[in-house]
């Protein structure tokens, strides 16, 4: 054993910290795929705390994380060394279209397992109650109860805060994304598409890739045509299209613009009242929103409070600003950051 705390029977906090700052990197490249399911991540480490392997959950129906940290590590042929476990979302505890995670982990050599956040879905959560149940229990841990580890816990929480955010409030996690030259102007010079840097560029596209559906406004369908594309990173291979909401109350969405999108891989839904977007994003399964569209429709969700972090990108002379607003722990702050909050 390699220097045992108080919060843990078989490793030092720096091996629990090094394994959830894995599993939170890996399962932030996962948003935007697994929906309606949340982005987990679980390490497994060894007794010196050697990080064996990492798994993440790929997307709906298939294993979750705990299962392919599992299996990797049976593949690998290391899965009698795993002692540890640190998953970024207490396993489930329920069969649905996979088996419960906590039987995985009880029938496995883990002996101890530390949970980033609670489920709070009540149809799969209690998989710390069950994984402490005698006989072949396991020790668990959750960082809330460690208070050397509220910055990882509070990555745990950004982590899950689309999915947590259908499941309680019954609306996705709805982020704001806002372009301003100099003057504060969202309008492009005449002749161009944008006036941001190329790493703002990237990031754009990037928190599209992360987002499970996008709502524009009428009006910047009508002026720009925008294709609102996965074009600067590698998309996801997504098994459903992504949604794509567009506000009009009258009905002037161009019929060719819409079979555009559709062939796009995109499923265009007309929504005539704003108000009403989130249920019925939520409806569809969105974990994640993320809100592109001219002045008009960002006054309105400013107005509305429909909005749960605000990301301006600020023209400064030859580079950008970037200024995020939250309400709560941020998925959009993890992506910025592609990772946690200590640097990898």
């Amino acid at each position: 054993m390699s220097g045992q705390t108080p919060f843990s029977d078989t490793l030092a906090l720096a091996h629990i910290r090094a394994g959830f700052r894995a599993a939170i990197a890996r399962a932030v490249e996962t948003l935007g795929a697994t929906a309606p399911n949340p982005s987990v991540g679980c390490a497994l480490l060894d007794a010196e705390g050697k990080i064996l392997t990492v798994g993440v959950h790929p997307g709906a129906g298939q294993p979750h994380a705990e299962a392919q940290a599992l299996a990797q590590a049976r593949e690998a042929g290391v899965l009698g060394q795993a002692r540890v476990a640190v998953v970024t979302l207490e396993p489930c505890n329920h069969t649905g279209r996979t088996p419960p995670c906590s039987e995985a982990l009880r029938n496995s050599p883990v002996q101890e397992v530390w949970i980033g956040a609670r489920d709070p879905n009540p149809q799969a959560s209690g998989g710390a109650d069950r994984l402490r149940q005698a006989p072949g229990s396991k020790r668990v841990m959750l960082l809330s109860e460690c208070a050397d580890m509220y910055d990882l816990a509070m990555d745990c929480e950004a982590l899950l805060a689309p999915f947590a955010s259908r499941v309680v409030r019954h609306r996705p996690w709805l982020s704001v994304k806002q372009a301003l030259d100099e003057r504060g102007s969202m309008i492009p010079p005449a002749g161009c598409t944008t006036f941001t840097s190329d790493a703002s560029l990237d990031l754009a596209h990037r928190l599209r890739r992360a987002t499970d559906a996008i709502v524009t406004g009428i009006g910047t369908v009508l002026a720009d045509r925008p294709r609102f594309t996965v074009r600067r990173v590698a998309d996801h291979e997504r098994s459903t299209p992504r949604v794509l909401a567009v506000c009009d109350r009258h009905g002037r969405l161009p019929e060719d613009w819409r079979r555009d999108m559709k062939h796009a891989g995109f499923e265009v839904v007309i929504c005539p009242e704003l108000l009403a977007v989130p249920a019925m994003l939520a409806d569809r399964g969105v974990n994640w929103a993320l809100i592109e569209g001219g002045p008009a429709l960002l006054k309105a969700v400013s107005e509305a409070d429909l909005w749960d972090d605000w990301l301006t990108i600020r023209k400064d002379g030859l580079s950008d600003r970037i200024e995020l607003k939250s309400k709560a722990e941020s998925p959009l702050r993890l992506l910025r950051e592609n990772a946690c909050s200590l640097a990898l």
